[in-house]
């Protein structure tokens, strides 16, 4: 196993793990406050398309993010996966009832909801969920390398959702890792250098 691999393995079974015993109620406290803090961001404010993403049970539930993003009329895409290449493409809903349960568990929209295209005029944020981030913007999530993969590719403002406290100097990475611009906490917010 190389020491990349090693060391972000290592990271995410002790990050898991301390998510996974939080209070729930300081979860919710602090959860609710990233979510103030997102639609009050110049970029949410602005963006015409909102791409997000249904949280598992430990994540950052953003869910009212989606929910102030329709009521301000915007457009709402959630990201569907393709288990077979570790690619994935966000399709547009109008609301939460029309995302499913996949064989992971995660809510996904239908295959034959519109695919929101990158190269629509209008401005867009995406909400990238990350176990832990590091001051630079670069993220550990699950390993598989989706987000890495689509954000590569995507022009608008990507935006890293995480707890405070789950900022480190520096995560392991390696070549194709992708940075976030701006990392949205239950502090507010910090914006990544270049």
């Amino acid at each position: 196993m190389n020491s990349i691999k090693k060391d972000k393995d290592e990271l995410r079974e002790k990050y898991l793990a301390a998510r996974a015993a939080m209070d729930p109620s300081v979860k919710e406290e602090r959860d609710s406050r990233i979510c103030t803090a997102a639609v009050g961001l110049v970029s949410f404010r602005y963006a015409e398309y909102v791409l997000m993403y249904a949280p598992l049970d430990n994540e950052i539930d953003v869910m009212p993010i989606a929910e102030a993003a329709w009521k301000s009329g915007k457009k709402v895409a959630f990201p569907r996966c393709d288990k077979a290449t570790h690619t994935m493409k966000y399709h547009m809903v109008s609301s939460c009832d029309e995302l499913t349960r996949d064989s992971y568990g995660i809510r996904e929209p239908s295959p034959a909801a519109p695919v929101y295209d990158p190269e629509w005029a209008g401005s867009a944020v995406c909400f990238v969920p990350g176990l832990l981030y590091d001051k630079a913007g670069y993220r550990l999530g699950y390993g598989k390398g989706f987000y890495d993969r689509y954000l590569s590719e995507f022009k608008g403002s990507r935006i890293g959702v995480v707890y405070s406290d789950y900022i480190m100097p520096t995560v392991p990475r390696g070549r194709f890792d992708v940075s976030v611009d701006i990392l949205l906490t239950e502090n507010g917010v910090k914006t990544v250098k270049k």
